[in-house]
């Protein structure tokens, strides 16, 4: 699953040409998990799917428990990640949901958003500052969503309201990551995660159950090994160029989802999602590099 990116790289050797190809390989391993979903996922309830997905994908947490156990994590640590780990449980839910109600270009799109709504929770609930420019910046993101869904023009269905809420709520998820991240370490994170949500969806997934096929079961760890693989080569990406570099490059995911819709699903590309898309990547694109910017100022010795 595409989900929001990680924390910018403070890298200081630069390798362009390898961050760009890193990129373009998460791009096609998250596409590839939209579309696994939206082909395995189907006749499953969003919830079950969901859990299924990471409870296949604990195989990969194997590696993590190490770490985990020496990491001593405090009452109050432990509560910040649950919460984590309901927010992220009910973004997940609702986007599994999604995903198989609209189109791949649509999910794909929509869940540029999310950037959006993490820099607005970092002013509301962090105190992170809004600049005029960043608040343009969010003004044009919210643009290219209306592009999108062009509300009054064509019906919307629970399938863009649960991307929207989907989107807010892996905001949620996001800004405490960004909170415990200063700490705990990377590999502490991603593990409470996995645990976390596994847990959290087993009761939205036991009021729905339906018996899943193997063919199903095969599909949702088809999904969880595309979605470890996409967020391993992104940290790739990360560690060898800055987010100036990598940013831009996440637009052509949305290239890859209309081509995989168009080519797989039979579903027709939708000019108006392609340019509400690429408002939204300008838009997130300017708040990360302003942010990289202003961190590296704060860097600089005196």
């Amino acid at each position: 699953m595409a989900e929001p990116q990680p924390p910018l790289s403070t890298a200081r050797t630069t390798r362009p040409g390898r961050a760009i190809f890193w990129m373009i390989v998460t791009g096609v391993l998250f596409v590839a998990v939209t579309a696994t979903v939206k082909h395995g996922a189907q006749g499953l309830p969003a919830a079950e799917s969901a859990f299924l997905r990471y409870v296949l994908g604990i195989v990969f947490l194997i590696p993590m428990l190490k770490p985990l156990r020496a990491a001593h994590l405090s009452t109050r640590q432990k509560k910040l990640f649950w919460i984590r780990g309901l927010a992220h449980s009910l973004a997940i839910i609702l986007w599994f949901h999604a995903m198989t109600r609209i189109t791949i270009a649509e999910v794909t799109a929509m869940n540029y958003m999310t950037p959006i709504y993490i820099t607005i929770g970092a002013a509301l609930f962090l105190g992170e500052r809004l600049a005029s420019r960043r608040i343009l910046a969010i003004v044009a993101g919210f643009v290219g969503a209306l592009i999108i869904l062009r509300p009054g023009f064509r019906e919307l269905t629970d399938g863009h309201i649960a991307m929207i809420g989907a989107a807010m709520l892996f905001a949620v998820s996001y800004l405490t990551a960004k909170r415990m991240a200063d700490e705990v370490s990377a590999v502490v994170v991603v593990a409470m995660l996995s645990i976390t949500v596994t847990v959290c969806l087993l009761p939205f997934a036991a009021a729905v159950w339906v018996t899943p096929t193997l063919s199903q079961v095969f599909w949702m760890f088809v999904v969880a090994s595309f979605a470890t693989l996409g967020h391993y080569t992104m940290t790739l990406a990360f560690a060898e160029a800055p987010v100036s570099v990598t940013q831009p490059v996440v637009f052509l995911q949305l290239v890859w989802s209309v081509l995989t819709g168009a080519f797989l699903f039979a579903e027709p590309a939708d000019g108006w999602v392609i340019l509400g898309g690429a408002v939204i990547v300008a838009a997130t694109t300017f708040i990360a590099i302003r942010e990289a910017m202003l961190r590296n100022t704060k860097e600089k010795p005196a």
